[in-house]
């Protein structure tokens, strides 16, 4: 029982929760937040680049390919990246927590190393929930497995879960200002809570050292997610200017892509009210699985991958639909006063794959659009194509534009050279 509800916890458990209230801890200019969005199945770079660009040039002169049209209101906050490999990380499949964490993954395996976007959220401002995770799949799935954890970690054998059913992430986030079923499901939900936490760490006084470290990383995920419901309580007052509106689509679904919406909204919700500065998407949730029927798309899973996605139909709906939802990310946060801006004016996001650039592939390409300039340590609206360097050194790269700079991001100094790892960040992406 324990390990089955402190996976549902989510971040709450995964990294501590931290006080204050989107509380400003970086330099001035530098970004305050970031989000990750990874489509399963690979990412093919004919779908991104525009026709004929090979070498490094400004977006400002071609067309957009038709899957990612919808991202033209953008153009300018984009920047391609095409030729950086992962061929380290075992991606064919999946390459799970390997993707953000730049290190050998595979099914079952546990993360070897904290992931770039966690280590990311702790070099931003600190906010009650650090790093929120949600998971996007087939209705069946997200309804049986509402948490699932395979791309993001706090560190070594501690993974972080996303959530999949959006019903279940509202009352976490939202239940303190809900009415009717909701509060007393929430409610209900608390005194549990509370009375497992306590019975937990009195069942833990007897057992021999060894399990009592171990049985600790439940009963700590059980005073971390009180401790988080209490303090979303506590500004209810804040959070009711962003709760999303709890309608169908949360309650009765009639395809996946209600949930997928919902869940976006939650996480949109969760960056515009400052309870958190990392959100990390994962479209299939680094498996090999996924539908979105409510695009007309009745293949699914496995299947997809094994589809040629340019000029593919079933292809060009699922990417425009990914545009779609990362140009609503954009505009929800340019909506946001913040400073002498915005949110998005401190604010990047990355999209990408958990499979490279396709579901059996090598990791020899691994293509990047980064949306936003924050501070201005990024380049935009340009095209580059890299020379075989490591997903790590990109990884690298956005720790540098939040002024957390590092030589390399896990990768050692010995295997550097087998995998073309330089020292810094990639300066051709750098302003």
């Amino acid at each position: 029982m324990l390990r089955t509800m402190a996976a549902g916890i989510g971040t709450a458990a995964a990294a501590p929760i931290v006080p204050g209230f989107a509380k400003s801890t970086t330099q001035a200019g530098k970004p305050k937040r970031i989000i990750f969005f990874l489509q399963n199945q690979g990412f093919d770079p004919y779908t991104a680049i525009p026709k004929g660009l090979k070498e490094d040039a400004a977006l400002d002169s071609f067309k957009l390919e038709e899957p990612i049209k919808d991202l033209k209101p953008i153009k300018d906050r984009l920047h391609i990246i095409n030729g950086l490999h992962g061929q380290h990380t075992s991606p064919s499949h999946s390459a799970f927590f390997g993707a953000l964490g730049g290190y050998r993954g595979g099914i079952g395996s546990p993360p070897r190393g904290a992931t770039i976007d966690h280590v990311l959220s702790r070099n931003l401002p600190e906010t009650i929930l650090p790093h929120l995770c949600i998971g996007m799949d087939s209705l069946p799935n997200m309804r049986s497995r509402p948490t699932l954890a395979t791309l993001s970690a706090t560190g070594p054998g501690k993974p972080i879960f996303m959530h999949s059913n959006p019903q279940d992430l509202y009352q976490a986030l939202f239940g303190s200002i809900s009415t009717g079923e909701v509060r007393e499901r929430y409610e209900a939900r608390s005194n549990v809570l509370n009375s497992v936490e306590r019975i937990a760490v009195q069942g833990s006084r007897s057992l021999p050292t060894g399990e009592k470290e171990r049985y600790s990383s439940y009963t700590d995920g059980f005073r971390d997610m009180n401790g988080l419901r209490s303090r979303l309580a506590g500004i209810s007052d804040h959070l009711k200017k962003f709760a999303p509106v709890y309608g169908e689509k949360f309650t009765n679904p009639e395809f996946e892509t209600d949930w997928h919406d919902s869940l976006l909204d939650l996480g949109i919700s969760a960056l515009k009210s400052g309870i958190t500065n990392t959100l990390t998407i994962g479209s299939g949730r680094g498996e090999i699985f996924g539908a979105w029927k409510g695009l007309g798309v009745d293949k699914q899973g496995h299947n997809l991958g094994h589809m040629p996605q340019p000029n593919n139909e079933i292809w060009v709906k699922i990417r425009q639909y990914n545009c779609r939802m990362l140009v609503k990310m954009v505009k929800e946060l340019e909506s946001m006063p913040e400073g002498d801006g915005t949110m998005m004016d401190n604010t990047v996001i990355v999209y990408t794959s958990n499979n490279a650039d396709k579901q059996h592939t090598s990791g020899a390409n691994w293509p990047f659009i980064l949306i936003g300039n924050p501070g201005g340590p990024l380049k935009t609206g340009r095209f580059t194509q890299m020379e075989k360097r490591p997903i790590n050194d990109l990884y690298a790269t956005l720790l540098h534009a939040v002024g957390a700079p590092v030589d390399r991001f896990n990768m050692a100094k010995s295997l550097a050279p087998t995998y073309r790892s330089k020292v810094g960040p990639i300066e051709n992406l750098l302003a």
